[in-house]
């Protein structure tokens, strides 16, 4: 018989890796950035999209690259933002596709509440140095965020993968297409929303596909 995927928590899940030697020079390396110099997310907000998303409730994944690396931006959560700052132009465009799609206009700029209906919000990347980008991208937090996607692959069936861009789109490899459903346009950026980002639709696609799982559809 099949396990049942409810039972699994991310602690149980990530144990392999988290135990590893790999992981422990992974957070020695992060531990000393931060240390040293002014880093993004807050510390304790590192993986807070597992701690808001958990295994047993993963239903999407939306896979962004690195956090922002603006002052006050970074909240844990892939293209979300704290409330204090303005939102950047890729969060501007996902909410006009989302009011174009489903006609739901978003007064906030943080995702909390996707992530807590089971939207994961992952970056590849989970830590940046301040006004940086893609700073972190050779700590080795792909080796880590590539096996989490591949878990929820391998253990859970009918998920949505949402992957925007060239980068998110080369994780399409880990991801079994005979179990789950994988959602691909351009990046919602200023430099490739045109090429097909808008009028992508996302949203409405996601939730028709949950419905026809049997699952409950993300209130946007």
């Amino acid at each position: 018989m099949k396990p049942k995927t409810n039972s699994l928590s991310w602690t149980e899940v990530l144990a392999p890796i988290k135990n590893s030697e790999y992981f422990e020079t992974l957070w020695q390396k992060v531990k000393e950035e931060y240390a040293s110099t002014n880093c993004f997310p807050p510390k304790n907000q590192i993986f807070r999209a597992l701690e808001l998303t958990p295994f047993d409730e993963v239903k999407v994944v939306i896979i962004g690259q690195d956090p922002y690396h603006g002052d006050f931006q970074a909240n844990g959560l892939c293209f979300s933002v704290s409330d204090q700052v303005k939102a950047p132009p890729s969060l501007q465009n996902i909410y006009k596709e989302l009011k174009e799609d489903l006609g739901i206009e978003k007064t906030t700029n943080e995702l909390d509440d996707w992530a807590t209906q089971g939207v994961l919000l992952l970056n590849a990347t989970l830590t940046v140095r301040a006004h940086s980008p893609n700073s972190h991208k050779d700590l080795g937090w792909e080796r880590f965020t590539n096996f989490i996607i591949k878990e929820i692959s391998d253990k859970k069936e009918n998920v949505v993968f949402v992957l925007w861009g060239a980068f998110a789109q080369k994780k399409e490899e880990l991801i079994d297409p005979s179990k789950h459903l994988i959602i691909k346009s351009a990046h919602p950026s200023p430099f490739s929303v045109h090429r097909g980002f808008f009028g992508s639709k996302p949203f409405s696609k996601i939730n028709d596909y949950l419905v026809s799982k049997g699952n409950t559809p993300i209130n946007w």
